[in-house]
């Protein structure tokens, strides 16, 4: 029998990017300092100093290896849906950023293969069950597509959470408990 697969973004899913981007936004332009609740859209620049582009706020060699943990019980609840599930690491990255996330994911959850991790930025060319994201342009067309979402609420997604009302995960804790319970609720569906 085939295992269920769920695919986990990994940005400001399982670490925290927006945070540690502003962190550095703030300590190199003080004078345009942003604040993480201001973050209600992808399209940051009216917020930005003139000088700090997409590619200098997402861009900054080593920023992806140097992201904290989304919270205390990711790792412990990842590994506990690699052991259950058919788990895939599915990732938006330039491509100087793909070897970042891929050590910063073999640092902090090294039982997840090479195999299972996806660059990625078209999530809904890839087959999976379920998918765990805080991008609104994935979740919906999963949803468009009859799949499963789990939304981590963020500033950025407020406006179609409100709009879709996405089932949200706002904690890693119990997360295998919780996907338990939705893939119990399909197959009695």
């Amino acid at each position: 029998m085939r295992k269920s697969i769920i695919a986990v973004d990994m940005d400001d899913t399982i670490c925290h990017l927006v945070k540690r981007a502003i962190y550095h936004n703030n300590n190199d332009f003080p004078t345009h300092v942003l604040k993480y609740e201001e973050m209600l859209d992808w399209n940051t620049d009216h917020l930005r100093h003139p000088d700090c582009t997409q590619d200098v706020f997402y861009g900054r060699p080593g920023l992806y290896e140097e992201l904290e943990l989304f919270d205390e019980h990711v790792v412990g609840e990842m590994e506990k849906l690699h052991n259950a599930y058919d788990v895939i690491i599915v990732t938006a990255a330039q491509p100087q950023a793909v070897v970042e996330k891929w050590n910063w994911l073999q640092k902090h959850m090294p039982f997840i293969p090479i195999g299972n991790f996806f660059p990625c930025k078209r999530k809904n060319l890839i087959n999976y069950d379920l998918l765990i994201d805080d991008g609104v342009h994935n979740l919906v067309p999963a949803l468009q597509d009859g799949r499963k979402v789990l939304c981590i609420p963020h500033p950025w997604n407020l406006r179609a959470r409100e709009q879709y009302g996405f089932p949200l995960l706002t904690s890693w804790e119990g997360a295998k408990e919780k996907i338990d319970q939705i893939f119990e609720i399909q197959e009695t569906s």
